[in-house]
């Protein structure tokens, strides 16, 4: 069992920044494909982003692309959100996933995880 502890919400100004840290336990987590979702006030939950085990491959949702960067330190078992100018839309509950390897394909954007965090709040205020 995967647990997942996602860090660093908090309110902010339009065209500001924060960073969400995701700390996963475990000793798999170099092998698992991590990603970032969000939830804002009755919406579905989204894709945000996500990472592959070898940090080299990384998607993300059009709405963030360019302003958003995921990252993972895999000694440190933690995915991180980089999160610049950021809008009042972006406002939701953002929540860490991470998803053990797979013999099939999975597309990028796809809910199938295996383990969810508790999420952390982030209110963009304009």
């Amino acid at each position: 069992q995967v647990q997942l502890v996602e860090s660093g919400g908090g309110l902010v100004q339009a065209g500001g920044s924060l960073r969400l840290s995701c700390a996963a336990s475990g000793r798999a987590f170099s092998r698992y494909t991590m990603g970032w979702f969000r939830q804002a006030p009755g919406k579905e939950r989204e894709f945000v982003t996500r990472i592959g085990w070898s940090s080299g491959s990384t998607y993300y949702a059009d709405s963030v692309k360019g302003r958003f960067t995921i990252s993972r330190d895999n000694a440190k078992n933690t995915v991180y959100l980089q999160m610049n100018s950021l809008k009042p839309e972006d406002t939701a509950v953002y929540y860490c996933a991470a998803r053990e390897p797979r013999r099939v394909y999975v597309p990028a954007t796809s809910d199938d995880y295996d383990y969810w965090g508790q999420g952390t709040q982030v209110t963009v205020s304009s």
